[in-house]
């Protein structure tokens, strides 16, 4: 049956990811701060803060970016360690990929710039929830997420190092691990979850004592990969199998 006003159910569906997405940008926005702040510690301007964060939108990555910055690295160096912390970005790509079939190729690659870790994993609990990931819906909370980023490191390189002090004394600087652990612990219910998590934090930690950061991000997560392929695949039942072929 057609919807009797697409625009109305498309704003409705907006909003909706809007709501789910407000935890997460005051999440977020210390992080963000921090970052600017540091930026311009480490020698970088205002704008170029802003603009590193608008280009690349990867906390961990632009942190990584801003420690080698100052230590005479060669740049493909550089460049290499900040795709090495958001390699897992292409892997959230291949993975809502699959549950966004109707979405154009263009729309999935202007779309899957903003798919920074709590977009995904809110998205793949919308899927599991069974609702559809419509754009609306994605919208709503991505672009929220990338303009709150873009605006809080604004707020963070500007008034520079006593934002960050202030946010570091009373604790905010835990704030988005903590969340990062939520999100992880909201999956919990998934077939074979703590064999993965266990042996992806395990390899990160190795990693981290042997080769160093950033590495440790990627290590750990292809460790997580490589198990989740090696195990034999879930069997499910007849009666649920027929139950969720079955529309709704």
């Amino acid at each position: 049956m057609p919807l009797a006003n697409p625009s109305r159910e498309h704003l409705s569906d907006f909003w909706r990811g809007l709501r789910v997405g407000l935890p997460i940008f005051v999440a977020s926005a210390p992080f963000a701060v921090l970052f600017g702040a540091m930026a311009v510690e480490n020698g970088l301007s205002v704008v170029e803060a802003v603009l590193m964060s608008a280009v690349i939108f990867g906390g961990a990555s632009q942190m990584v970016g801003i420690e080698l910055f100052g230590q005479h690295i060669a740049p493909w160096l550089i460049i290499l360690s900040i795709f090495a912390v958001n390699f897992r970005h292409v892997l959230y790509s291949a993975a809502l990929g699959r549950n966004v079939p109707h979405w154009s190729p263009l729309i999935k690659a202007v779309a899957f710039f903003f798919l920074v870790d709590p977009v995904f994993a809110e998205s793949e609990r919308r899927v599991e929830n069974g609702k559809p990931v419509d754009l609306a819906w994605y919208a709503g909370i991505a672009l929220p997420m990338f303009g709150s980023w873009v605006f809080m490191t604004w707020l963070g390189a500007a008034f520079g190092g006593q934002v960050m002090l202030e946010a570091r004394g009373i604790g905010l600087d835990f704030l988005l691990p903590i969340y990062f652990l939520g999100l992880v612990m909201g999956f919990r219910g998934r077939p074979r979850w703590l064999p993965v998590v266990a042996v992806s934090a395990i390899a990160s930690m190795v990693a981290y004592r042997t080769i160093g950061s950033p590495w440790h991000v990627s290590v750990g997560a292809m460790a997580g990969i490589l198990l989740a392929a090696a195990l034999p695949p879930r069997v499910i039942p007849v009666e649920q199998a027929a139950m969720e072929a079955t529309p709704s």
